[in-house]
């Protein structure tokens, strides 16, 4: 987890004001979170997602969650949009450039989960997830490039975890594991490519479970959420990365408590639902 490009530049502001956000998903959970954060700033936040209408089983949609962005004193746009489809993504692009006049930050958010067996898995759940969490984070990121590139201070960040290699991942859940991992290895390979260029990029990884809509409705989920954190602590952790300077902070895998540990903060109680520290569930792969 150490920073590849050690160069010593200017310091960006610490804040994503006037900013331009462009994130998959995004309507619930922790891109939403980390959208509110932006927003308390004043950033521009594009958000790309599936849900136009509301859904039966999870509360929020593209523009609910433009409402929340723009009460929270950020400027919103809602693209209902798959990131499973070329022309999508390439519409999200454009719309956002023509809105807001660039886009200074990718956020790679949307992501699909099934933790079955090989025996058990559906191969639409394995396709379903190679193409969101694998393909989707490739293609949001090579079509945003031009755009990146023209920014004072781009950054890629990617929810995705440490390519830990450890067989016990991918002995666990070996179609989730190859989708997750196909995420990161995209924060390391676009790290690398676009080192000369001044694009950040970079994963986050909750340390802990996370109280959100996808674990809630796993199977024992409500249980498994009482020992987690808010989405609040990768937001901020993520606002932390995302305002440093974009050629000293690259090709790294962070943890939200890694972030937030470099920033000075110690006391992370506040994120959490109510069980002590030593009971959190930590995250998977770590």
């Amino acid at each position: 987890m150490t920073e590849r490009n050690e160069a010593q530049e200017p310091q960006a502001p610490a804040t994503l004001a006037g900013r331009t956000i462009l994130m998959s998903g995004g309507s619930r959970g922790i891109g939403l979170a980390i959208a509110l954060r932006a927003a308390r700033d004043g950033a521009n936040v594009a958000v790309m997602a599936k849900t136009g209408e509301p859904h039966p089983k999870l509360e929020g949609t593209v523009y609910t969650a433009a409402e929340q962005i723009e009460a929270a004193g950020g400027m919103a746009l809602p693209i209902v949009g798959d990131v499973r489809n070329d022309d999508d993504v390439a519409s999200a692009v454009d719309a956002t450039v023509e809105a807001f006049g660039g886009i200074d930050v990718v956020v790679n958010n949307a992501s699909a989960i099934d933790l079955s067996k090989t025996p058990d898995v559906d191969m639409k759940r394995y396709d379903l997830m190679a193409d969101i969490n694998v393909r989707g984070t490739f293609m949001l990121s090579k079509f945003a490039l031009e755009a990146l590139r023209a920014s004072p201070n781009p950054h890629i960040l990617t929810l995705s975890p440490p390519l830990n290699l450890a067989p016990k991942w991918a002995g666990l859940h070996l179609a989730y594991t190859m989708a997750k991992y196909g995420m990161s290895l995209t924060t390391l390979g676009l790290a690398e490519e676009l080192e000369d260029d001044g694009v950040a990029v970079n994963s986050l990884w909750p340390a802990t479970l996370i109280d959100t809509a996808a674990i809630r409705n796993m199977p024992g989920g409500s249980r498994l959420v009482q020992a987690a954190r808010s989405p609040e602590i990768v937001a901020d952790a993520a606002h932390a990365v995302l305002v440093r300077p974009s050629r000293s902070c690259t090709g790294n895998f962070y943890t939200d408590e890694q972030v937030l540990r470099e920033e000075g903060v110690t006391d992370l109680t506040r994120y959490s639902l109510g069980v002590p520290e030593d009971r959190l569930v930590p995250d998977i792969f770590l």
